[in-house]
C-alpha cells in the first residue's frame, strides 16, 4: 500500500506494529495535487520554503511474497490536509517537523499514543502551491521541468472582472 491513514495505523494490523516499531523518513522535496476543473484536472506543486528538502512520516516493512522472495516495502502516513490543500485534495502526506526526526526513527520509542502526536498536518504558512504543467502526469517525464511553476491563463469569468 502506497499510503496510510495516520489516524487508523495504530489499529489497522497492518500497520500497528511497523508504527509502535518500524518507522521511516521518507525524504522529498515536494509532492503533486491535482485540481478537478470540470473535466480536466490541473497538477499543482507543494513543497516547503523555496524547496527545501523535508521528510513524509514513513512505515516500512519487510514480507515475503507468493513465490518465496523477501520484500522490503514502505508507505507514507497521511492526514487531515491544511488550509493550503484542503480545497484541492481531502488528505495530505504527514510532513514531520525536523525536530521530530530522531524519536521517529528511535524503534525504542514504541508509544503509539506519543507517536501519534507527530502525525498532524504541516503548518501551511511554511509551504506554499504553485501550479505545474501537465508534463508531470507523464511517468516518463522525470526531471526538473515537472516542478517548473506554471503561469495559469485566467478563466473568461476572471478575465471580465477587470
Amino acid at each position: 500500500m502506497i499510503n496510510a491513514r495516520s489516524e487508523t495505523a495504530a489499529v489497522k494490523p497492518a500497520f500497528r506494529e511497523a508504527l509502535a516499531s518500524r518507522r521511516c523518513l521518507i525524504p522529498a522535496d515536494g509532492f503533486y495535487e491535482w485540481q478537478r476543473n470540470g473535466k480536466t484536472k490541473q497538477p499543482y506543486c507543494f513543497d516547503i520554503g523555496d524547496g527545501e528538502l523535508f521528510a513524509f512520516a514513513g512505515l516500512w516493512d519487510r514480507w515475503t511474497n507468493p513465490q518465496r522472495e523477501v520484500v522490503e516495502s514502505c508507505t507514507i502516513l497521511t492526514t487531515t490536509p491544511n488550509l493550503l490543500l484542503a480545497d484541492i485534495h481531502d488528505r495530505m502526506p504527514v510532513i514531520l517537523n525536523l525536530e521530530n526526526y530522531d524519536l521517529w526513527l528511535d524503534p525504542a520509542f514504541r508509544d503509539t499514543t506519543s507517536v501519534s502526536e507527530m502525525l498532524r498536518p504541516f503548518d501551511p504558512a511554511l509551504m506554499r502551491r504553485y501550479p505545474v504543467s501537465t508534463r508531470v502526469n507523464h511517468v516518463v517525464n522525470d526531471d526538473a521541468e515537472c516542478a517548473k511553476p506554471l503561469e495559469l491563463e485566467p478563466s473568461p469569468a476572471q478575465s471580465q472582472l477587470f
